[in-house]
């Protein structure tokens, strides 16, 4: 049944034909895992989507296809180039690598070990060193080597570090190195683990989506990526766990999507925000949203602009 929901999905976001807003949004969040590039088409559609404005100030959500906001990218990226300030998009925040473990809560940064760590905002640090004990995880030594900034109500963590450069009290600046990637605690394979928390530090399941918060990273030709920000929910606004989603990119006019996205919500222990899905490093142009929930098949035309954020909201009966 999976597999035949799933072939439903692809089927919908290739087809040329645009069947509109199936509803009217609702609030959840999406984690996504990228699929395999396209080749690029040479037709195009024979209807074009269309869209219902999404430059109100306030723009509400819940009663057009969309809304496109500055977002709140507060943080810095903790590794800037050269290194990879790319998420590894195989294991995103709330997600669960396709079942293979447990529900992330961060983003992973792969890089070789040495890598140099910044901060991602001015702050002070509050835990710089081993977590042998378990103090910000349910598990001692989880995290390895561990820097924990606070920024006023907002806390991030720096994970499996081969390197500390910095001490408890100690104030910092965004863009400071703080230390450098390794693979220390329980990573697998050299990587910075990235969280984001809010309220109590100490709450492992405090934690809230780095994408949400982090500045875009630029593509090849220097301009910011967008951000997608999903909500699947019910007429209440109480968000659905375990919602497939299927997101196709159609440059331009383009018939078939250059480029396919597979996810599902967050795990339902990480429902803390307005979202239950999100995704970032989206090229800015013109996406099909396929939700399948209660058996049925939710669709939306979206815009994705560079270096904003476009909330889309499915409210599912």
């Amino acid at each position: 049944m999976k597999r035949i929901l799933s072939s439903l999905l692809t089927l919908i976001l290739i087809s040329c034909v645009n069947r509109g807003v199936a509803e009217t949004p609702a609030a959840v969040n999406t984690q996504i895992t990228p699929a395999n590039t396209l080749p690029s088409p040479t037709s195009v559609p024979s209807i074009v989507p269309s869209f219902t404005p999404t430059t109100e100030i306030p723009c509400d959500p819940f009663s057009v296809d969309f809304c496109i906001t500055e977002g709140h990218f507060l943080l810095q990226r903790p590794i800037q180039p050269p290194g990879n300030d790319l998420i590894d998009a195989t294991y995103r925040y709330g997600s669960t690598a396709n079942g293979t473990r447990d529900p992330h809560h961060g983003v992973e940064f792969v890089n070789p070990s040495g890598t140099p760590v910044h901060a991602g905002a001015e702050g002070m640090v509050i835990f710089a060193g081993s977590d042998k004990e378990a103090i910000y995880a349910p598990w001692g030594n989880f995290y390895g080597n561990l820097v924990v900034i606070e920024h006023d109500d907002l806390f991030t963590l720096y994970a499996h570090l081969s390197r500390v450069d910095v001490e408890a009290g100690q104030k910092v600046f965004a863009g400071d190195k703080i230390g450098e990637v390794g693979w220390t605690g329980g990573a697998i394979g050299s990587h910075l683990h990235f969280e984001v928390r809010h309220g109590n530090v100490e709450d492992y399941f405090a934690t809230q989506n780095p994408e949400l918060w982090l500045v875009p990273a630029r593509d090849v030709n220097g301009d910011p990526f967008g951000t997608l920000m999903i909500s699947v929910g019910d007429e209440g606004n109480a968000l659905f766990k375990n919602a497939n989603f299927t997101i196709g990119y159609y440059p331009e006019l383009s018939q078939s999507p250059v480029k396919l996205y597979y996810g599902t919500t967050y795990s339902s222990d990480m429902f803390l925000g307005d979202e239950n899905a999100a995704l970032g490093e989206l090229s800015a142009g013109r996406y099909r949203i396929a939700v399948e929930m209660n058996g049925q098949i939710h669709e939306r035309w979206v815009e994705v602009e560079s270096g904003k954020l476009t909330q889309v909201v499915f409210a599912v009966n």
